[in-house]
């Protein structure tokens, strides 16, 4: 069966935020949870197909950024029986995320309750560090957007692939490089994406937004473009200069992209990695 996402209407506006249903050995599981703001949406879309959120065994993380894992605390504490599989890398930063919640707060300001609402720790005793195998699908690093980044394939090749297949907020064809600091790294990235097309993926889900059909084309697509916008910031762009010229290259398709993943942070990502090259040099 192909997968198709849940959408959890982010601040009301559809195809911005997903999450995946997966049918595993052990029980239905969860790919991503989306924020907190959206976990009645998550039970609604559930219960649309005759779940309630106690019939979810697993939660599988990509990673822990809020808007991908920002509410497993609250729904394992809902839910005390849900186990989470994260990277041995992001694990600490669910069971105390109080250093991850005061960095988002710098980052959004007053922005930060209304976007992600709560962050709960998870319960130690409920976090499962991830290896080569969880629950019967392939599980691999997959670093670049964020050095504790895993994707998942499936036994049709189905690649979970979490943000580091990009944005592309289907059915648009425009692929967007998400590259928030601190963690970005061009090199690093075009690492992972050689393993993503090393391992053939039939197609990805994102959760920004939508199941693409044409990973070659897609994956392809966004090297091009991690390519473009590292240089272009390297060479001098200011915010203004970037945000415009990324503008521009999104058109109409703008307001959704913008949401899922607002062009300050590219921009901010991008200067960081060419000050961390630089003080390196």
């Amino acid at each position: 069966m192909q997968p198709q996402p849940l959408d959890l209407l982010h601040l009301g506006r559809e195809r911005v935020i997903g999450s995946y249903l997966l049918e595993t050995p052990e029980g239905p599981a969860l790919f991503d949870c989306g924020p907190a703001t959206c976990v009645p949406v998550l039970k609604g879309r559930l219960r649309e197909r005759g779940l309630e959120l106690h019939d979810v065994r697993h939660l599988l993380l990509s990673h822990i950024h809020l808007d991908h894992a920002g509410a497993a605390g609250v729904l394992v504490r809902d839910h005390p029986e849900l186990q989470v599989h994260v990277s041995p890398v992001g694990a600490p930063h669910l069971i105390d995320p109080g250093r991850l919640e005061q960095s988002a707060r710098r980052l959004y300001g007053d922005e930060f309750d209304t976007l992600w609402g709560e962050l709960a720790p998870v319960p130690q005793e409920n976090v499962r560090e991830t290896s080569d195998r969880v629950l019967g699908l392939e599980c691999f690093p997959s670093p670049g957007h964020a050095s504790h980044h895993v994707c998942y394939v499936d036994g049709d090749r189905t690649l979970y692939a979490g943000d580091a297949a990009g944005v592309r907020i289907q059915p648009s064809r425009f692929v967007l490089p998400p590259t928030p600091p601190p963690e970005f790294d061009l090199e690093v990235w075009e690492s992972t994406l050689d393993e993503l097309e090393r391992r053939d993926p039939a197609r990805l889900a994102l959760i920004h937004f939508g199941v693409a059909e044409d990973p070659g084309a897609h994956l392809a697509e966004l090297r091009r473009r991690l390519r473009a916008w590292t240089a272009l910031v390297g060479d001098g762009a200011s915010e203004e200069e970037f945000e415009a010229s990324a503008t521009e290259e999104l058109g109409e398709d703008a307001p959704p992209y913008e949401q899922a993943m607002p062009l300050w942070q590219s921009y901010a990502g991008l200067a960081r990695y060419w000050e961390k090259r630089r003080t390196r040099a």
